[in-house]
């Protein structure tokens, strides 16, 4: 499944293939910001690929909204696909590593919203790494609006913001994971009774 968005700030293209594991190609001009996608790929089990461009400014909250939405709208594409054969469409996980551990919950039902509760002091400190831990709150936020999904994230703690943040990640794509687990029972259908992504 592929999208690619351009607009005056940037030009984004995501692939993602669920299958036989491969490498990643992922060039978003941040290496954390890279580093959280492969993390996504690696516990969704999908191979995801990320190609970012900027048409006019170097803005890292630019950067991962919208590659957050061209991902969202790739993974809709995804689901939308999966719906004729059976799928789960909601999911949750524990994210963990070291001294950091996150509860992320998404369910695709056409609800769009990202609802983020960054308590532990990894996740308020102002910089993660070469970027801006507010740029990682974006993407989540472009995330839910590009898939029509509802995101909500809870950290339970977390001193170091890399491990905070990763283990925010890990715990998204332990989630995707199970919202894209087959479902016969909800062939052609929604995880919400409404039964539809519109």
């Amino acid at each position: 499944m592929e999208t690619k968005r351009e607009t005056r700030e940037s030009i984004v293209q995501v692939t993602i293939e669920q299958g036989k594991r491969r490498a990643f190609k992922l060039n978003t001009g941040l290496d954390f910001f890279n580093h959280m996608i492969e993390t996504i790929a690696w516990r969704a089990c999908m191979n995801i690929d990320v190609m970012y461009k900027n048409t006019q400014f170097r803005l890292t909250h630019v950067i991962t909204e919208d590659v957050g939405i061209v991902m969202g709208k790739t993974f809709r594409k995804l689901l939308k696909k999966k719906m004729k054969t059976g799928v789960n469409g909601s999911g949750s996980s524990v994210g963990i590593i070291d001294e950091a551990m996150a509860v992320v919950a998404v369910s695709f039902e056409g609800r769009c919203g990202a609802y983020l509760s960054l308590d532990c002091l990894g996740a308020q400190r102002e910089r993660v790494e070469d970027m801006l831990s507010d740029d990682l709150r974006e993407f989540f936020c472009g995330f839910a609006q590009g898939a029509g999904a509802t995101v909500s994230i809870k950290t339970l703690s977390g001193e170091n913001p890399h491990h905070t943040w990763e283990a925010i990640f890990r715990g998204f794509g332990e989630a995707l994971k199970e919202c894209f687990t087959a479902n016969a029972w909800r062939k052609g259908t929604t995880a919400g009774v409404k039964g539809t992504l519109e």
